[in-house]
């Protein structure tokens, strides 16, 4: 199967949130909105299983990097085994550090949910991270976002209700044969969509396999919030019949008998990051470095999967690029922190980013060591800030559909 990795430049500049252009194609964001280029003050969306953003306390906004770092180690030794710090693999270098453990996110999630003895799982990621650690931890466990502006631009192209007008319009043209299946970057009420109709969750490695299940219970798949996840994972398991739900549109586009005679219906969402890679990007690569392996996610747009070596999750990635031989040649197409880390930890190979601009997840971006900082030292004093909580409906039928995906092996 083919797979996907990153890679990173020495053009880059230091600051990746700088060189990042704005999500295309969308309506102005809302006062309400944290996407691209968003401030410390902006507000979480209503749907999120989270309170208003509490201001970063001054004081802290003050303080020098040696500074937080001192206050950081020091709360972490203080609270000891109660706490566990997660820190995905698109994070900074400055976040990643303090981590007790880093991966993707439903890597994580299942490691905070192994660690019983933990009080305390601070996840340095986004929002729909934390509430799947929020889901699968125990009751005890209390769950921190230390940035609760740290969301998902891709997560928030699907909500609730929109899912909802599309389900209503496919039951009333197609009947109940359509199983939905939503990606694990999506919000707890949508995992939730799918527990309760009979769906499951996927992550970018499994999505063939869990497709290929849903499609022996139905008769097509509604897959949100990822259209090019969605279209690479029908490729590869041959589906032609396949047709875009945009939900700014009457039927989504498309006429009764498209989506009637469709095996895959895709939502009309997208990664702001892995968009930014183009075949033209893999052309220059291949010209300048001949015998470059050309490793991207899944993700990306369809051309530039079928043009890429390999493709793949960003554990895959790892991966590949970990077990490749010295002096290994890779060109990635993924965020930029997680290809800057791969380069800096395998010196004997040469690994860069596809992009020549920069690609960082600029949400992720928003935590910062401040955030870290503030949220420890107030679990040091008995206070919880920006905890992450899932309603108990939502987390069970959250649950069930997270179970299924866990039960199928895939």
């Amino acid at each position: 199967m083919k797979e996907n990795l990153t890679c990173t430049t020495s053009t880059t500049p230091t600051d990746p949130v700088s060189a990042f252009t704005s999500l295309a194609a969308l309506d102005p964001p809302s006062p309400r909105s944290y996407g691209p280029g968003a401030s410390f003050d902006v507000l979480p969306p209503h749907r999120a299983a989270m309170g208003r953003q509490q201001p970063l306390p001054p004081e802290y906004r003050l303080l020098s990097p040696d500074e937080l770092d001192m206050r950081i180690r020091r709360a972490r030794t203080e609270l000891g085994s109660r706490l566990v710090i997660l820190g995905h693999h698109y994070q900074r270098d400055e976040i990643v550090k303090y981590a007790d453990f880093r991966g993707d996110s439903f890597k994580l999630s299942q490691l905070a949910a192994g660690r019983k003895d933990a009080e305390y799982i601070v996840f340095c990621g986004v929002h729909f991270m934390a509430e799947s650690a929020d889901i699968l931890s125990a009751p005890h466990q209390k769950v921190v976002l230390p940035n609760l502006t740290a969301g998902c631009s891709m997560a928030d192209m699907a909500n609730l209700e929109d899912v909802e007008v599309c389900w209503d319009t496919l039951d009333e043209l197609c009947g109940d044969h359509t199983v939905p299946v939503t990606y694990m970057n999506s919000a707890a009420d949508l995992k939730a969509f799918c527990g309760e109709r009979g769906g499951v969750v996927c992550t970018s490695s499994n999505a063939p396999a869990i497709v290929r299940w849903a499609l022996d219970q139905g008769d097509r798949v509604l897959f949100f919030p990822d259209e090019h996840l969605g279209r690479n994972t029908a490729f590869r398991l041959g589906l032609e019949r396949t047709v875009v739900w945009d939900p700014r549109a009457d039927l989504g586009g498309n006429t009764r008998a498209e989506l009637q005679a469709s095996q895959m219906i895709l939502w009309k969402g997208f990664c702001s990051v892995h968009e930014r890679f183009t075949v033209e990007q893999i052309e220059q690569a291949r010209a300048e470095y001949p015998g470059i392996t050309v490793i991207v996610h899944p993700e990306c747009h369809r051309e530039v999967v079928a043009a890429a070596d390999c493709d793949g999750s960003t554990e895959y990635i790892i991966k590949v690029i970990e077990a490749a031989a010295p002096g290994s040649k890779f060109a990635v197409g993924t965020e930029i922190n997680l290809v800057r880390r791969l380069a800096d930890e395998h010196p004997d190979k040469f690994i860069f980013c596809l992009d020549p601009i920069v690609c960082p997840c600029s949400t992720m971006y928003r935590i910062h060591p401040a955030h870290l900082c503030w949220v420890l030292e107030n679990l040091v004093e008995g206070r919880i800030v920006n905890q992450i909580t899932v309603d108990e409906g939502t987390r069970y039928w959250s649950h069930v559909a997270l179970q299924r995906m866990l039960d199928m092996g895939a």
